[in-house]
């Protein structure tokens, strides 16, 4: 009886080891392939200060409500870029949709693409809330049309771009 204790216990303490041995292997492997991932990741392009800042934002409209949601872009929103493009924070506006339904991943439906005019004009405040108060003397519709143009959507998000010089 007590040699049978003896063997069960020699047997969990090996048990014990092997599996204190494969979690050691297995944290290396891991901490190994990570390092190797970190090693291999790019960092983004370096931007000059002056240059242009090129933004791409995607949306992502749910099924059926496409054209709701362009109306409600050129109605609300667009004309705000247009007036960020007077006063020079932004170079130009670009909207986009695919060309065919299930285009590529279709991870997308309509997207814009924004130059501002500097990397300072991108970061800097936009001063919406006073071009709205100008363009829109109904505040109150504005701002409830505008939350039904983000009802509407699956996904947005933006994408600010490093243009990279190849030579």
């Amino acid at each position: 009886m007590v040699s049978r204790l003896v063997s069960n216990d020699r047997r969990r303490r090996r048990r014990l080891a092997d599996i204190c041995l494969l979690t050691a292997l297995t944290t290396i492997v891991a901490l190994t392939a990570l390092e190797t991932v970190t090693a291999r990741a790019q960092a983004p392009a370096q931007q000059s200060a002056s240059a242009a800042k090129t933004v791409w934002y995607f949306y992502r409209v749910k099924w059926g409500f496409q054209d709701e949601f362009q109306a409600l872009f050129t109605r609300n929103h667009l004309p705000v870029l247009r007036e960020e493009m007077k006063a020079g924070r932004i170079v130009s506006v670009k909207t986009f949709v695919p060309s065919y339904h299930g285009d590529g991943r279709a991870d997308w439906t309509f997207a814009v693409q924004i130059v501002f005019r500097d990397v300072a004009a991108f970061v800097a405040p936009s001063g919406e809330e006073a071009i709205q108060k100008k363009l829109f003397p109904d505040l109150e519709k504005f701002r409830k049309e505008e939350q039904r143009r983000f009802e509407i959507l699956d996904a947005h998000w933006d994408v600010p771009l490093n243009e990279l010089e190849l030579r």
